[in-house]
């Protein structure tokens, strides 16, 4: 497991970073408690403990990342806006560019900088934006966002299979 201190203000955290699987590729979270202050997709693991919310959305379970808070504020008033728009879309669901742009007073170009730039996907679930004409672009590799999404169209598709059955 790896152990690492960050500065948050004057004080010192200690944090975790762990990784999960997430079909060819590990999900490195760097996070305290219910605080994560970095997500990102490698291609190798590291040893550790990720945040039981995330290992069960990695696992295809609806669950509201929501309770888990973004420990590295986003640079700027503006994008601010942006991430907290993108942490709106529901589960399963998708907007596009400009629709989030039309949501937070901005332009779509600068929808799609903002969301490049965000080191906490899943908790600010970029992949959830997607072109007026298409999929959009995603970083490390677009397959992880073509991936992220089916999945949950297969957890939205399953919970309603569940709840008509009832």
């Amino acid at each position: 497991m790896h152990r690492g201190i960050i500065r948050e203000g004057d004080e010192a955290v200690e944090v975790i970073e762990g990784s999960a699987r997430f079909g060819l590729w590990y999900v490195h979270v760097r996070w305290s408690g219910t605080t994560v202050y970095q997500v990102r997709f490698s291609r190798t693991p590291v040893s550790g403990p990720v945040p039981v919310p995330i290992t069960q959305y990695l696992s295809g379970r609806i669950v509201d990342l929501s309770t888990l808070t973004c420990g590295s504020p986003p640079a700027g008033e503006h994008y601010a806006r942006i991430y907290g728009e993108v942490q709106r879309i529901p589960y399963g669901e998708t907007a596009t560019y400009g629709e989030v742009a039309g949501w937070s007073g901005t332009t779509a170009r600068v929808v799609g900088q903002a969301l490049s730039r965000n080191i906490l996907p899943l908790i600010i679930p970029c992949h959830r934006v997607v072109a007026r004409d298409g999929i959009g672009g995603f970083t490390p590799d677009l397959a992880i966002k073509v991936d992220l999404l089916a999945m949950e169209e297969r957890g939205k598709r399953q919970s309603r299979r569940r709840t008509e059955e009832r």
